[in-house]
């Protein structure tokens, strides 16, 4: 009788491990159902609406979520609608209606739909307060009248904001958790990035305490993935884009 090759009694060998290691339970009957989401950021400049999706099993009372799709919403930031709030409503609806397109009608009512407004709209609040609070009743009437589950339409105060942008950035670099050979998750064991975000005026660090006693009050307290973080924002005022930008035409101009 002819012998087999060395090379195909080892990949044999090693198959035959790896089909003892995984049992049954690991492989699915049916399709997990995808579960949708949606957020419109509402920035200075322009709001852009965006779809998640996740499975309905979670890691640790977390989603796993991934982005889908988004749609950017033709003009400028909602801020610059202070004088007619109905406007701004008026321009989510194209998106909105995109958004029906791309995800299946029988899951619509069940879909949360939530806006959250940053920069800009922190400034008018300040200054104008009741032609923020006029803004967000428009946005909030249009979206009610979404067949999506409203949410909420709010405006973010800057450490909210920036743990926001902590949990995303770390999310992208798998530090919270991380799949393994069996495509199951488990935690990464790395330590999590801090964050820079610099913006027009200002610039804001983020990052994780790691003690206790380091908590600042105003810090955010985050569970995610069965790991509780806490989260401060260092605020750098005079260290924007255009603060920097200005001091070095300063120094050319000199």
């Amino acid at each position: 009788r002819e012998l087999l090759p060395p090379w195909l009694v080892i990949v044999a060998g090693l198959t035959g491990i790896v089909l003892l290691c995984v049992s049954t339970k690991d492989v699915p009957v049916a399709p997990l159902r995808t579960k949708y989401g949606i957020v419109l950021d509402a920035g200075p400049s322009r709001t852009i609406l965006f779809i998640y999706q996740w499975a309905t099993s979670k890691a640790n009372k977390t989603g796993v979520i991934k982005g889908c799709s988004s749609c950017p919403v033709q003009g400028l930031g909602v801020s610059s609608y202070s004088d007619s709030p109905q406007k701004a409503g008026k321009s989510l609806e194209p998106c909105l209606s995109w958004a029906q397109n791309e995800i299946p009608a029988e899951q619509h009512s069940q879909t949360p739909l939530y806006l959250g407004a940053t920069a800009s709209m922190r400034q008018l609040n300040l200054t104008h307060p009741i032609l923020s609070d006029g803004l967000l009743a428009a946005l909030t009437g249009t979206l009610k009248s979404s067949p999506f589950s409203f949410q909420g339409a709010q405006i973010l105060s800057s450490p909210e904001e920036e743990a926001f942008n902590w949990v995303a950035v770390n999310y992208i670099l798998e530090n919270f958790f991380k799949y393994d050979w069996r495509g199951e998750l488990v935690p990464s064991g790395k330590r999590t990035a801090g964050v820079l975000s610099v913006g027009g005026t200002s610039a804001q660090l983020t990052s994780e305490l790691e003690e206790e006693k380091q908590a600042p009050t105003e810090g955010v307290r985050l569970q995610l993935y069965g790991q509780t973080h806490r989260v401060h924002t260092r605020q750098c005022p005079c260290h924007g884009a255009e603060q920097l930008r200005r001091r070095l035409l300063s120094v050319l101009i000199q």
